[in-house]
């Protein structure tokens, strides 16, 4: 994958620690990032986090650019109807999308072709535009609809990576459980990491 802008999403489901260490491995990595956060995303970033970035996208942003100082001019965050945003328009769109965590109410919409927010209308122009879509589903347990919304877009071509953490490499702490959902959706971006050892790289098993 070229090295083009990458859209993360941060939506409403608990697990905001995947959004937000997967944008700290973006930035270092040198990628170029669309930012973008729910207002139930805001609501849960404060509730199992100490964060609470302001509510204004470009206070936010000035925010986060703050936190993540060693990524100057890398870093963009579009509001919830900033409809002139990039990921907007087929014209202009990134190289990818990750909406990490997504909830299922944003799944819903995307299988729907509902565009209510910048998040759904970003997510409905990579559907369109044949691009990489990944959705970091985190709800238990699934309904059927949520089973069916899930098919729905993985036949359209978007990538279903829910938040199951492995336990092969015996993490010791929840930043290990963070960092293999992390590590799965950078492989699936093409982006190199060392955040977990990888499967058939220790001790063979009986």
């Amino acid at each position: 994958m070229s090295a083009g802008p990458i859209a993360l999403a941060i939506t409403g489901a608990s697990g905001a620690q995947y959004g937000l260490r997967l944008l700290e491995c973006l930035l270092d990595a040198g990628r170029e990032v669309y930012l973008m956060i729910s207002q139930a995303g805001r609501v849960v970033l404060s509730m199992e986090t100490d964060l609470e970035p302001p509510a204004h996208p470009q206070a936010a942003e000035a925010w986060f650019r703050a936190r993540h100082a060693q990524a100057p001019g890398r870093l963009h965050l579009f509001g919830p109807r900033q409809w002139n945003a990039p990921v907007a328009s087929g014209s202009n769109p990134p190289q990818a999308m990750v909406v990490c965590p997504c909830t299922t109410g944003t799944l819903g919409a995307l299988a729907a072709g509902l565009s209510s927010d910048l998040i759904e209308r970003a997510g409905d122009v990579m559907l369109k535009e044949r691009r990489p879509l990944i959705l970091v589903v985190r709800e238990t347990p699934l309904s059927e609809i949520h089973l069916e919304n899930m098919l729905r877009l993985a036949r359209m071509g978007a990538l279903i990576l829910p938040a199951n953490p492995g336990f092969y490499f015996r993490p010791r702490s929840v930043d290990d459980l963070v960092d293999f959902m992390v590590a799965r959706v950078l492989d699936h971006l093409g982006i190199a990491h060392r955040l977990v050892p990888r499967w058939g790289g220790g001790p063979e098993l009986d």
